[in-house]
């Protein structure tokens, strides 16, 4: 009897995925718990192991094409065994939201579509993202209008100055993530600079760990006497967190992420170090746990890594404020009366207004800068 294999649930809020590659090809023996798809979420590579051992029947959505969470993923059954859903399946989808389709151009409108602008097959829309076309641009010469293989070849043809990249499932959830921050959250960014010679000359003691683990470990006490930058907003309250939890920005190829350290109140420096770079490490490879990539109640973006200097971060949603710290180049500056050439930290502070004043946000930047300058800290 044929097995169903539907998408699993395999991460907190995980509503969709990619298929990145099947292992696996129709008619071919699959193990249980053998590798048998990749498919890429929000934030992370993940397989997908067979549920049973049989020969590979179906396979709900093909390389690139989304599917949703519980849609039919794959089909396995008895050597020479036959399956067959009877509709066409409509849990997958492909990046350009058309429905998966089975069958010929003869079934039904509600199957394949009504016709008009950007009704293609699945592999016609493989083929319009691989020449970068704008399939939807596209009035189809195929039945009722359908787009096909030769209109998106043509099209192409006369748009060889741009390409069309798709976004993956990284860069849709960024979309996502900071469209609603942008739009909920009434932000004001602050800035200031601090002597960087005593904090890098600690690193230096320390052995060089990430500057992020430092700059954890010296502002997380303050975040425990300024309790609003450590809090969510609430239609009705501010929560203010007894956790600290600090999320901290990792660049990767994909896209921006933000891996958090938890209960850094517990943690000696050297530990949180360690703790940095593995998360680090995990992120840029697509093998963290989506868990390590949720929850923080403040945030640290490190932008210095990559040149930075100031900026006007994005305070993540569920969180209050950011602290964006700058590259300290050395440049020229006024000392006790006299120019000279220093390093210092650019510092950018954004935080939600609704919850936070702009005296209460000068006051959490002037305690950040006298922390970062301290040598007792």
């Amino acid at each position: 009897m044929p097995h169903e294999f539907h998408l699993p649930d395999i991460g907190e809020g995980l509503t969709e995925a990619t298929i990145i590659e099947w292992h696996a090809a129709l008619g071919d023996h699959v193990d249980m718990d053998g590798p048998l798809v990749e498919i890429e979420t929000d934030k992370a590579v993940v397989e997908i192991p067979a549920p049973v051992d049989g020969v590979l029947l179906h396979r709900g959505a093909e390389a690139g094409d989304v599917i949703d969470v519980g849609s039919l993923l794959a089909v396995v059954g008895e050597p020479g065994e036959a399956w067959s859903s009877g509709v066409a399946p409509t849990g997958g989808r492909s990046s350009g939201e058309a429905a998966p389709i089975v069958g010929s151009l003869d079934e039904p409108a509600d199957v394949l579509g009504a016709g008009g602008h950007g009704e293609a097959l699945p592999m016609v829309r493989r083929l319009a993202g691989e020449l970068g076309v704008e399939i939807e641009e596209i009035v189809g010469s195929g039945p009722g209008g359908r787009v096909t293989e030769e209109d998106v070849r043509s099209a192409a043809t006369h748009d060889e100055r741009s390409r069309r990249v798709p976004l993956s499932a990284t860069r849709r959830a960024i979309v996502r993530n900071l469209t609603r921050s942008w739009r909920e959250i009434p932000h004001v960014t602050t800035y200031g600079s601090v002597d960087a010679a005593g904090l890098l000359a600690q690193r230096e003691e320390l052995g060089k760990p990430p500057l992020e683990a430092l700059l954890i470990a010296r502002i997380v006490p303050l975040l425990i006497a300024h309790p609003a930058f450590n809090a969510t907003f609430s239609a009705d309250a501010i929560v203010e967190h007894l956790r600290y939890d600090i999320g901290f920005a990792v660049d990767t190829a994909e896209g921006l992420m933000v891996a958090v350290i938890r209960d850094a109140d517990h943690k000696h420096v050297t530990a949180i170090g360690t703790e940095v770079l593995a998360l680090a490490a995990a992120a840029r490879d697509r093998t963290i746990n989506t868990a390590d990539l949720r929850g923080q109640s403040f945030t640290i973006s490190n932008i210095g890594a990559v040149g930075g200097r100031f900026g006007t971060p994005i305070v993540p949603y569920g969180t209050t404020a950011i602290l964006s710290v700058g590259r300290a180049d050395p440049r020229p500056v006024v000392r006790d009366g006299e120019i000279v050439v220093a390093q210092e930290f650019p510092l950018s502070l954004s935080y939600d207004h609704r919850v936070i004043d702009g005296s209460s946000g000068r006051r959490f930047l002037a305690a950040i800068e006298a922390a970062l300058e301290s040598p007792e800290a």
